[in-house]
This record gives structure tokens, C-alpha cells and sequence, in this order.
């Protein structure tokens, strides 16, 4: 019975039945719209968490270069011009170093470079470079 006495039709409970619920169309209208906010917040996390590797590379690269030239400086050993590679190992990452002594202006100094490589599926690259000046030790 309606409000005001008179009988309810069918179309009148028909109608009231319908307005309670979502209709099919607006469920997948919802869902599209919480794929899309979900596939851009995985996006974002994995950008972060390559940033986050690259950042550990290059910060193992940096250390090594350091570690190298602090062995040069300990070793006191006689610096000879020239260029060589040798295999590097921090934090269990294999890296390329390149090490480069050259002359300076006063002979009782050699100029010492230090390039961190790492081979990738993107080739060659280079991590860190560092540049040091120490006494020949003759």
C-alpha cells in the first residue's frame, strides 16, 4: 500500500527494486577505473625499485673506485705510466676497473684515474670515475 492509502501497482515495486542495487554496466565501469589506478601504482613501485638498484650499483661502483686508490697508497709500491683492467669484486657485483697512471708536471707525482665499469644487458657501462694524485715512491 502507498503512503496515501492506495495499492501499490507492479510497476511501482518494480522500480523499487531497481533503484537499491548498481547496475551491471556501472560495476565495470568501476573495475576498468580501479585496473587503471592499480597498473599505474605498480608502475611507479617498479620504477622506484630500479631507481633503488641503480642508486646500490653506482654506490658499490664508488666504493671500489676508493678502495683501489687506498691500495695504491698503501702499497707504496713504485707507480709505472700506464694503463691496466683488472677484475673488482664489492658487495658480491664483479666490476671492470680501469686504472690509469700518467705524469704530472712535478715527477714526484703520478696522476691516477679510476674508472668503475659493469657489463650489462645494456653493454659496457660506467659507474663511477675517480681521480687521485699520489707520490711516485721511487
Amino acid at each position: 500500500m502507498r503512503p496515501g492509502g492506495a495499492p501499490l501497482r507492479r510497476t511501482d515495486v518494480a522500480r523499487g527494486s531497481r533503484g537499491a542495487g548498481f547496475t551491471l554496466l556501472e560495476v565495470l565501469v568501476a573495475l576498468v577505473i580501479i585496473g587503471v589506478a592499480l597498473a599505474a601504482a605498480m608502475r611507479g613501485a617498479m620504477s622506484l625499485t630500479n631507481a633503488a638498484d641503480e642508486t646500490r650499483m653506482k654506490l658499490l661502483a664508488t666504493l671500489t673506485a676508493e678502495n683501489r686508490l687506498l691500495e695504491l697508497r698503501l702499497a707504496r709500491q713504485r707507480l709505472d705510466i700506464g694503463q691496466s683492467t683488472a677484475d673488482c669484486e664489492q658487495g658480491g657485483i664483479t666490476f671492470a676497473c680501469e686504472q690509469a697512471i700518467k705524469s704530472t708536471p712535478n715527477p714526484f707525482f703520478r696522476r691516477i684515474e679510476m674508472r668503475v665499469f659493469i657489463d650489462s644487458a645494456n653493454g659496457h657501462r660506467q659507474l663511477a670515475e675517480m681521480m687521485s694524485v699520489l707520490p711516485t715512491n721511487q
